[in-house]
Protein backbone atom coordinates (compact mmCIF):
# COMPACT_ATOMS: atom_id res chain seq x y z
CA UNK A 1 0.00 0.00 0.00
CA UNK A 2 1.71 3.00 -1.05
CA UNK A 3 0.99 6.67 0.77
CA UNK A 4 -0.76 8.19 -2.00
CA UNK A 5 -3.26 5.47 -1.82
CA UNK A 6 -4.20 6.90 1.67
CA UNK A 7 -7.53 9.25 1.87
CA UNK A 8 -6.32 12.70 2.76
CA UNK A 9 -3.74 12.77 5.91
CA UNK A 10 -1.44 14.62 3.98
CA UNK A 11 0.64 15.95 7.02
CA UNK A 12 1.20 13.15 8.44
CA UNK A 13 2.06 11.26 5.51
CA UNK A 14 4.74 13.92 4.35
CA UNK A 15 5.48 13.67 8.51
CA UNK A 16 6.49 10.50 7.89
CA UNK A 17 8.38 10.17 4.99
CA UNK A 18 10.42 13.15 6.31
CA UNK A 19 11.31 11.96 8.84
CA UNK A 20 12.32 8.14 7.35
CA UNK A 21 14.27 9.56 4.71
CA UNK A 22 16.44 11.90 7.55
CA UNK A 23 17.14 8.49 9.83
CA UNK A 24 14.61 10.01 12.57
CA UNK A 25 12.72 6.18 12.77
CA UNK A 26 11.11 5.51 16.50
CA UNK A 27 12.02 1.96 17.23
CA UNK A 28 8.06 1.59 18.95
CA UNK A 29 5.29 4.47 17.37
CA UNK A 30 2.06 4.29 18.24
CA UNK A 31 -0.59 5.40 15.57
CA UNK A 32 -3.88 6.39 17.03
CA UNK A 33 -7.10 7.09 15.25
CA UNK A 34 -10.62 6.92 15.47
CA UNK A 35 -12.33 4.18 13.04
CA UNK A 36 -12.17 4.97 9.68
CA UNK A 37 -9.39 7.60 9.64
CA UNK A 38 -6.68 5.50 8.10
CA UNK A 39 -4.13 4.34 10.86
CA UNK A 40 -4.22 0.70 10.08
CA UNK A 41 -3.53 1.93 6.08
CA UNK A 42 -1.40 4.64 6.70
CA UNK A 43 1.10 1.90 9.10
CA UNK A 44 1.33 -0.71 6.12
CA UNK A 45 2.15 2.06 3.77
CA UNK A 46 5.01 3.59 6.21
CA UNK A 47 5.97 0.09 6.57
CA UNK A 48 6.47 -0.37 2.99
CA UNK A 49 8.29 2.91 2.83
CA UNK A 50 10.58 1.56 5.65
CA UNK A 51 10.93 -1.61 4.12
CA UNK A 52 11.38 -0.73 0.52
CA UNK A 53 12.50 2.98 -0.01
CA UNK A 54 16.31 1.38 0.85
CA UNK A 55 15.80 -1.51 -1.21
CA UNK A 56 18.11 -2.75 -3.81
CA UNK A 57 15.01 -3.55 -5.80
CA UNK A 58 12.04 -1.45 -5.26
CA UNK A 59 9.29 -3.08 -7.43
CA UNK A 60 9.71 -6.49 -6.20
CA UNK A 61 9.60 -5.16 -2.74
CA UNK A 62 6.71 -3.05 -3.41
CA UNK A 63 4.74 -6.28 -4.73
CA UNK A 64 5.50 -8.20 -1.81
CA UNK A 65 4.20 -5.53 0.41
CA UNK A 66 1.28 -5.03 -1.94
CA UNK A 67 0.55 -8.95 -1.44
CA UNK A 68 1.21 -8.17 2.49
CA UNK A 69 3.82 -11.05 1.99
CA UNK A 70 6.69 -9.60 2.74
CA UNK A 71 8.90 -12.02 4.60
CA UNK A 72 9.92 -9.03 7.36
CA UNK A 73 6.62 -7.81 7.77
CA UNK A 74 4.90 -8.90 10.58
CA UNK A 75 1.33 -8.96 11.70
CA UNK A 76 -0.60 -9.32 14.77
CA UNK A 77 -4.53 -8.44 15.48
CA UNK A 78 -7.36 -9.69 17.70
CA UNK A 79 -8.29 -12.86 17.17
CA UNK A 80 -10.29 -16.40 18.45
CA UNK A 81 -11.57 -19.33 18.07
CA UNK A 82 -13.50 -20.41 14.78
CA UNK A 83 -14.51 -23.57 12.81
CA UNK A 84 -10.96 -23.78 11.44
CA UNK A 85 -8.93 -22.57 14.27
CA UNK A 86 -10.05 -24.35 17.21
CA UNK A 87 -7.64 -23.57 19.84
CA UNK A 88 -4.44 -21.34 20.76
CA UNK A 89 -5.94 -19.10 17.96
CA UNK A 90 -3.14 -17.01 16.80
CA UNK A 91 -2.17 -14.06 14.10
CA UNK A 92 0.09 -16.55 11.85
CA UNK A 93 -3.12 -19.06 11.31
CA UNK A 94 -5.76 -16.42 10.01
CA UNK A 95 -2.85 -14.43 7.43
CA UNK A 96 -4.32 -15.52 4.43
CA UNK A 97 -8.09 -13.94 5.77
CA UNK A 98 -6.14 -10.88 6.97
CA UNK A 99 -4.60 -10.54 3.42
CA UNK A 100 -7.86 -10.25 1.70
CA UNK A 101 -9.45 -8.65 4.67
CA UNK A 102 -7.35 -5.83 4.60
CA UNK A 103 -7.61 -6.18 0.38
CA UNK A 104 -11.26 -5.28 0.82
CA UNK A 105 -11.23 -3.52 4.10
CA UNK A 106 -8.55 -1.66 4.87
CA UNK A 107 -10.76 0.97 6.61
CA UNK A 108 -12.94 -1.69 8.59
CA UNK A 109 -13.09 -2.16 12.03
CA UNK A 110 -13.07 -5.35 14.50
CA UNK A 111 -16.18 -6.32 14.56
CA UNK A 112 -16.17 -6.25 10.52
CA UNK A 113 -12.61 -8.65 10.84
CA UNK A 114 -14.66 -10.62 13.30
CA UNK A 115 -17.14 -10.87 10.79
CA UNK A 116 -14.75 -12.01 7.70
CA UNK A 117 -13.61 -14.86 9.73
CA UNK A 118 -16.77 -16.04 11.27
CA UNK A 119 -16.87 -15.06 14.78
CA UNK A 120 -18.72 -11.81 14.99
CA UNK A 121 -20.52 -12.89 18.37
CA UNK A 122 -17.26 -13.20 19.84
CA UNK A 123 -14.62 -10.54 20.63
CA UNK A 124 -10.98 -11.12 19.65
CA UNK A 125 -8.00 -10.58 21.85
CA UNK A 126 -4.20 -10.34 21.60
CA UNK A 127 -3.26 -12.85 23.86
CA UNK A 128 0.32 -14.19 25.84
CA UNK A 129 0.58 -17.43 22.75
CA UNK A 130 0.64 -14.11 20.38
CA UNK A 131 3.01 -12.12 22.43
CA UNK A 132 5.34 -15.39 22.03
CA UNK A 133 4.97 -15.55 18.76
CA UNK A 134 5.84 -11.92 18.56
CA UNK A 135 8.97 -12.62 20.18
CA UNK A 136 10.13 -15.37 18.10
CA UNK A 137 9.53 -13.85 14.98
CA UNK A 138 11.22 -10.47 15.84
CA UNK A 139 14.55 -12.30 17.83
CA UNK A 140 15.03 -13.78 13.94
CA UNK A 141 17.54 -11.84 11.71
CA UNK A 142 16.02 -9.62 9.34
CA UNK A 143 15.50 -11.92 5.67
CA UNK A 144 15.99 -9.26 3.02
CA UNK A 145 19.02 -7.58 5.55
CA UNK A 146 16.87 -4.16 5.84
CA UNK A 147 14.12 -3.22 8.71
CA UNK A 148 11.69 -5.33 10.15
CA UNK A 149 8.41 -4.57 11.30
CA UNK A 150 5.84 -5.36 13.31
CA UNK A 151 2.21 -3.88 12.97
CA UNK A 152 0.05 -4.88 15.69
CA UNK A 153 -3.57 -3.58 14.54
CA UNK A 154 -6.31 -3.27 17.43
CA UNK A 155 -3.55 -2.64 20.08
CA UNK A 156 -5.91 -2.15 22.50
CA UNK A 157 -7.13 -5.55 22.63
CA UNK A 158 -3.89 -6.39 24.17
CA UNK A 159 -4.22 -8.51 27.80
CA UNK A 160 -2.42 -7.78 30.29
CA UNK A 161 0.12 -10.77 29.87
CA UNK A 162 0.11 -10.15 26.37
CA UNK A 163 1.50 -6.30 27.33
CA UNK A 164 3.87 -7.61 29.80
CA UNK A 165 5.80 -10.33 27.64
CA UNK A 166 6.33 -7.69 25.00
CA UNK A 167 7.57 -4.75 27.55
CA UNK A 168 10.79 -5.23 27.27
CA UNK A 169 10.85 -5.93 23.59
CA UNK A 170 9.22 -2.84 22.97
CA UNK A 171 11.82 -0.63 25.10
CA UNK A 172 14.71 -2.65 23.42
CA UNK A 173 14.22 -4.27 20.13
CA UNK A 174 16.92 -5.56 18.14
CA UNK A 175 18.11 -3.41 15.43
CA UNK A 176 16.34 -1.62 12.53
CA UNK A 177 12.77 -3.35 14.49
CA UNK A 178 10.16 -1.27 13.91
CA UNK A 179 7.14 -1.73 16.01
CA UNK A 180 3.88 -0.18 14.88
CA UNK A 181 0.77 -0.26 17.32
CA UNK A 182 -2.34 0.80 15.56
CA UNK A 183 -5.01 1.72 18.47
CA UNK A 184 -8.35 3.67 18.32
CA UNK A 185 -8.49 4.27 22.01
CA UNK A 186 -5.23 4.74 23.70
CA UNK A 187 -6.20 4.93 26.99
CA UNK A 188 -6.97 1.70 27.04
CA UNK A 189 -3.16 0.33 26.32
CA UNK A 190 -1.35 -0.10 29.98
CA UNK A 191 0.41 2.77 30.56
CA UNK A 192 4.20 1.12 30.13
CA UNK A 193 3.11 -0.05 26.72
CA UNK A 194 2.05 3.81 25.98
CA UNK A 195 4.92 5.58 27.75
CA UNK A 196 7.48 3.63 25.29
CA UNK A 197 6.18 4.63 22.22
CA UNK A 198 5.81 7.84 20.18
CA UNK A 199 2.64 8.69 19.74
CA UNK A 200 0.81 9.99 16.31
CA UNK A 201 -2.88 11.04 16.54
CA UNK A 202 -4.69 10.89 13.17
CA UNK A 203 -7.80 13.49 13.06
CA UNK A 204 -11.07 12.35 11.37
CA UNK A 205 -10.84 13.04 7.75
CA UNK A 206 -12.62 16.02 6.61
CA UNK A 207 -15.76 15.66 4.36
CA UNK A 208 -14.20 16.79 1.13
CA UNK A 209 -11.71 13.99 1.17
CA UNK A 210 -14.38 11.80 1.35
CA UNK A 211 -16.01 12.89 -0.63
CA UNK A 212 -13.72 13.45 -3.30
CA UNK A 213 -12.60 9.64 -2.82
CA UNK A 214 -16.59 8.20 -3.40
CA UNK A 215 -16.67 10.17 -6.35
CA UNK A 216 -13.34 9.41 -8.19
CA UNK A 217 -13.29 5.49 -6.76
CA UNK A 218 -17.37 4.44 -6.20
CA UNK A 219 -18.75 6.89 -9.15
CA UNK A 220 -20.84 8.65 -6.70
CA UNK A 221 -22.78 11.89 -7.49
CA UNK A 222 -20.88 14.92 -6.19
CA UNK A 223 -24.71 16.03 -3.98
CA UNK A 224 -24.92 11.95 -2.70
CA UNK A 225 -21.04 12.31 -2.29
CA UNK A 226 -21.37 15.47 -0.07
CA UNK A 227 -24.25 13.76 1.93
CA UNK A 228 -22.34 10.38 2.56
CA UNK A 229 -19.16 12.32 4.09
CA UNK A 230 -21.60 14.74 6.25
CA UNK A 231 -22.87 11.79 7.54
CA UNK A 232 -19.79 9.75 7.87
CA UNK A 233 -18.26 12.01 10.52
CA UNK A 234 -14.49 11.36 9.39
CA UNK A 235 -15.25 7.75 9.51
CA UNK A 236 -14.66 6.52 5.87
CA UNK A 237 -15.66 2.77 6.81
CA UNK A 238 -19.12 4.63 8.05
CA UNK A 239 -19.10 5.85 4.60
CA UNK A 240 -19.06 2.64 3.00
CA UNK A 241 -21.63 1.49 4.75
CA UNK A 242 -23.83 4.73 3.81
CA UNK A 243 -23.47 3.76 0.65
CA UNK A 244 -24.49 -0.13 0.74
CA UNK A 245 -27.41 0.97 3.07
CA UNK A 246 -26.20 -1.19 6.18
CA UNK A 247 -29.49 -2.76 7.32
CA UNK A 248 -27.92 -2.84 10.73
CA UNK A 249 -28.90 0.26 10.84
CA UNK A 250 -32.14 0.10 10.19
CA UNK A 251 -32.58 -3.02 12.87
CA UNK A 252 -30.50 -1.13 15.59
CA UNK A 253 -32.90 1.78 15.01
CA UNK A 254 -36.06 -0.74 15.76
CA UNK A 255 -34.33 -1.79 18.39
CA UNK A 256 -33.80 1.98 19.56
CA UNK A 257 -37.80 3.05 18.82
CA UNK A 258 -39.07 0.41 20.62
CA UNK A 259 -36.85 0.86 23.77
CA UNK A 260 -37.28 4.49 23.81
CA UNK A 261 -41.47 4.07 23.63
CA UNK A 262 -41.37 1.37 26.30
CA UNK A 263 -39.08 3.10 28.24
CA UNK A 264 -41.43 6.20 28.60
CA UNK A 265 -43.92 4.01 29.44
CA UNK A 266 -42.44 2.27 31.96
CA UNK A 267 -42.53 4.82 34.87
CA UNK A 268 -44.66 3.50 37.54
CA UNK A 269 -46.53 1.29 34.99
CA UNK A 270 -45.08 -2.82 36.59
CA UNK A 271 -46.65 -4.36 33.53
CA UNK A 272 -44.70 -1.95 31.04
CA UNK A 273 -41.27 -3.25 33.10
CA UNK A 274 -42.11 -7.30 31.71
CA UNK A 275 -41.78 -5.43 28.38
CA UNK A 276 -38.72 -4.10 29.15
CA UNK A 277 -36.93 -6.83 30.39
CA UNK A 278 -38.29 -9.29 27.16
CA UNK A 279 -36.55 -6.52 25.08
CA UNK A 280 -33.34 -6.86 27.34
CA UNK A 281 -33.40 -10.35 26.93
CA UNK A 282 -33.60 -10.15 23.19
CA UNK A 283 -30.62 -7.87 22.74
CA UNK A 284 -28.87 -10.13 25.27
CA UNK A 285 -29.33 -12.97 22.75
CA UNK A 286 -26.88 -10.80 19.73
CA UNK A 287 -22.84 -11.71 19.98
CA UNK A 288 -21.26 -8.98 22.45
CA UNK A 289 -19.47 -6.88 19.73
CA UNK A 290 -23.08 -6.46 18.17
CA UNK A 291 -24.69 -5.05 21.40
CA UNK A 292 -21.46 -2.77 21.75
CA UNK A 293 -22.36 -1.44 18.21
CA UNK A 294 -26.20 -0.92 19.08
CA UNK A 295 -25.23 0.91 22.14
CA UNK A 296 -22.15 3.42 20.52
CA UNK A 297 -25.63 3.78 17.75
CA UNK A 298 -27.74 4.94 20.85
CA UNK A 299 -25.06 7.36 21.51
CA UNK A 300 -25.18 8.90 17.97
CA UNK A 301 -29.13 8.91 18.24
CA UNK A 302 -29.07 10.43 21.43
CA UNK A 303 -26.17 13.25 20.29
CA UNK A 304 -28.25 14.20 17.44
CA UNK A 305 -31.48 14.43 19.31
CA UNK A 306 -29.61 17.10 21.54
CA UNK A 307 -28.11 18.80 18.81
CA UNK A 308 -31.80 18.98 17.33
CA UNK A 309 -33.09 20.03 19.85
CA UNK A 310 -30.58 23.04 20.56
CA UNK A 311 -31.60 24.56 17.21
CA UNK A 312 -28.02 23.53 15.43
CA UNK A 313 -29.97 22.10 12.61
CA UNK A 314 -26.71 22.36 10.31
CA UNK A 315 -24.89 19.55 12.41
CA UNK A 316 -27.82 16.97 12.26
CA UNK A 317 -27.07 13.99 9.51
CA UNK A 318 -29.43 11.57 11.38
CA UNK A 319 -32.02 10.47 9.02
CA UNK A 320 -34.67 7.72 10.38
CA UNK A 321 -35.77 4.94 8.10
CA UNK A 322 -38.65 3.63 10.27
CA UNK A 323 -40.46 7.06 10.54
CA UNK A 324 -39.47 7.52 13.89
CA UNK A 325 -40.11 11.68 14.22
CA UNK A 326 -36.58 12.60 15.77
CA UNK A 327 -38.19 16.39 15.79
CA UNK A 328 -40.52 15.23 18.47
CA UNK A 329 -38.20 13.27 20.77
CA UNK A 330 -35.45 16.02 20.84
CA UNK A 331 -37.15 18.43 23.57
CA UNK A 332 -36.49 15.00 25.81
CA UNK A 333 -32.89 14.97 25.13
CA UNK A 334 -31.03 18.30 27.13
CA UNK A 335 -28.79 19.94 29.44
CA UNK A 336 -30.29 18.32 32.73
CA UNK A 337 -30.56 14.62 31.52
CA UNK A 338 -27.61 14.42 28.23
CA UNK A 339 -24.15 13.74 30.43
CA UNK A 340 -25.81 10.97 32.76
CA UNK A 341 -27.19 9.02 29.60
CA UNK A 342 -23.81 9.64 27.85
CA UNK A 343 -22.33 8.10 31.35
CA UNK A 344 -24.66 5.35 31.59
CA UNK A 345 -24.74 4.21 28.08
CA UNK A 346 -20.60 4.08 27.95
CA UNK A 347 -20.30 2.29 31.64
CA UNK A 348 -22.87 -0.37 29.77
CA UNK A 349 -20.32 -1.07 26.93
CA UNK A 350 -17.38 -1.15 29.28
CA UNK A 351 -19.50 -3.79 31.45
CA UNK A 352 -20.14 -5.82 27.80
CA UNK A 353 -16.61 -5.47 26.97
CA UNK A 354 -15.78 -7.44 29.91
CA UNK A 355 -17.86 -10.23 29.84
CA UNK A 356 -20.42 -8.50 32.09
CA UNK A 357 -23.69 -10.33 32.42
CA UNK A 358 -25.67 -8.62 28.94
CA UNK A 359 -29.46 -9.04 30.14
CA UNK A 360 -28.61 -7.39 33.55
CA UNK A 361 -26.78 -4.28 32.39
CA UNK A 362 -29.14 -3.79 29.73
CA UNK A 363 -32.31 -3.89 32.25
CA UNK A 364 -30.54 -1.41 34.01
CA UNK A 365 -29.89 0.61 31.94
CA UNK A 366 -33.69 0.50 30.69
CA UNK A 367 -34.64 1.39 34.37
CA UNK A 368 -32.45 4.27 34.21
CA UNK A 369 -33.18 5.35 31.06
CA UNK A 370 -36.84 5.52 32.08
CA UNK A 371 -36.02 8.00 34.80
CA UNK A 372 -33.73 10.42 32.46
CA UNK A 373 -36.37 10.61 29.96
CA UNK A 374 -38.77 12.25 32.23
CA UNK A 375 -36.38 14.32 34.00
CA UNK A 376 -36.64 18.37 33.46
CA UNK A 377 -34.54 20.77 32.06
CA UNK A 378 -33.82 23.18 35.20
CA UNK A 379 -33.69 26.59 33.97
CA UNK A 380 -30.84 28.45 33.85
Amino acid sequence: MLFNQIIGQEYLKKHLKISAENGRIPHAQLFVGKEGSGALPMAIAYAQFLLCNFSDNVEICDLKCEKLQHPDLHFAFPVTSNEKVKKHPVSSLFLEEWRSFVATQPYGNLFNWLQHIGVEKKQGIIGVDEAEEIVKKLTLKSYEGGFKVMIIWMAEKMNIAAANKLLKLIEEPPQKTVFLLVTENEEQLINTIRSRCQALHFPALSDQDISNSLIVDYQISDNKASQIAHQAEGNFNKALRLIEEDSDDLVFEEWFVSWIRTAFKAKGNVAVVQRLIEWSETIAKTGRETQKRFLAYCLQFFRQSLLLNYKSNQLVFMETKTGFDLSKFAPFVHAGNILAIEKELNEAIYHIERNGNAKIILLDLSMKLTRFLHQKEESI
